[in-house]
C-alpha cells in the first residue's frame, strides 16, 4: 500500500461562516468532516491559501503561530475561534530548500499567524489540532504556470507524509453568489464548473493538455465570471502541480452561498 499521500484542493466557504451553523454551508460542512476517512492521518500539512499573497513565496516558520481572523462583519464569537495546530519550523525550511532548488527566492515569516483559509476548514477536517501545519503563500504575480511550477517543486513532500492542501473557492464572484441557478449568470458558472472539472478529472486528456488548460485558465468559458480576481484559484493549479498533473476525482460538487463549488482530490 503506497504511503504517499493525497493532495486536496478544497472550497472553504465564506469567511466563518462554516462554523457558524449558515445554512447554505451545511452541505460543505458534511463533506469537510467526512473526508478524513480518505486522507488518513498526515504526519504534517502544507496549506496554500487564498489569503496571503506575497512577491515571493513565503512560508510560516513560528512554532506556534497564532489565528489571524482576516474577515469582517461577522458576529463576535467569530473571533474567539481557536485552533492551536503547531508550525513546524524544520519543515518549513526543508519547503525553502526546495522552492531555492526550483529556481524561487523563498522566505520564511516567523510572525504571521494561520488565516482563515486555513483554519476554518482545518477544524472542520482535523479538530483536535494535533498535526503540525505550514502555510505557503501565493504569489502576487498571479502566474498561473508559476503557480503550477511552484506545486511541482512541492511534490517529494508527498513521499515523506506530508498532505498537501490548497484551500479556495472554485468559484469566486462576490457579486455573483446568489444569481439563482436558472438564470443566465447561473448558466455561466455552469459552464465554468464544467470545464474545470472536465480540466481536472477528464482521462481523455495527457497531462501535457491538462497543464495548457490550467496555465491558460482565463480562455475558460465565462472565467472572468467566475473569478473576476483568480486569488481563489490558483491554490489549484499549485495542487495539480504537486500532483504532477495527473488527473483528479471531484469528491465534492455542491452549493456554496448559491453557487456550485468543487473539490478535487489527487490520490
Amino acid at each position: 500500500m503506497s504511503s504517499t499521500q493525497p493532495v486536496l484542493y478544497l472550497p472553504h466557504g465564506g469567511g466563518p461562516m462554516p462554523l457558524l451553523g449558515e445554512p447554505s454551508h451545511q452541505e460543505l460542512v458534511a463533506f469537510l468532516q467526512q473526508l478524513p476517512q480518505r486522507l488518513g492521518q498526515p504526519k504534517a500539512i502544507l496549506l496554500i491559501s487564498a489569503h496571503w499573497e506575497t512577491a515571493q513565496p513565503t512560508l510560516t516558520s513560528a512554532p506556534q503561530p497564532a489565528l489571524f481572523y482576516d474577515y469582517y462583519g461577522f458576529p463576535p464569537e467569530s473571533y474567539s475561534i481557536t485552533y492551536p495546530a503547531p508550525g513546524d519550523p524544520a519543515l518549513a525550511q526543508q519547503i525553502a530548500d526546495l522552492l531555492r532548488s526550483a529556481g524561487f527566492d523563498p522566505q520564511l515569516d516567523g510572525q504571521r499567524g494561520f488565516d482563515h483559509g486555513m483554519f476554518i476548514p482545518l477544524k472542520l477536517l482535523f479538530p483536535t489540532a494535533q498535526i503540525p501545519v505550514v502555510q505557503l503563500s501565493l504569489l502576487q504575480s498571479l502566474d498561473p504556470a508559476a503557480h503550477i511550477a511552484l506545486g511541482k517543486a512541492l511534490a517529494p513532500l508527498r513521499e515523506q507524509g506530508v498532505l498537501i492542501i490548497g484551500s479556495g473557492m472554485s468559484f469566486h464572484n462576490m457579486h455573483a453568489f446568489f444569481h439563482t441557478a436558472d438564470s443566465e449568470q447561473g448558466r455561466w458558472a455552469r459552464e465554468f464548473d464544467q470545464w474545470l472539472i472536465q480540466s481536472c478529472c477528464d482521462p481523455q486528456l495527457s497531462a501535457a493538455q491538462r497543464e495548457q488548460r490550467l496555465a491558460h485558465w482565463q480562455e475558460a468559458p465565462h472565467a472572468r465570471y467566475s473569478h473576476p480576481r483568480e486569488e481563489h484559484l490558483l491554490p489549484l493549479q499549485v495542487c495539480f502541480g504537486a500532483a504532477l498533473a495527473t488527473s483528479a476525482e471531484a469528491v465534492f460538487h455542491g452549493q456554496v452561498l448559491g453557487k456550485t463549488v468543487v473539490a478535487f482530490l489527487w490520490s
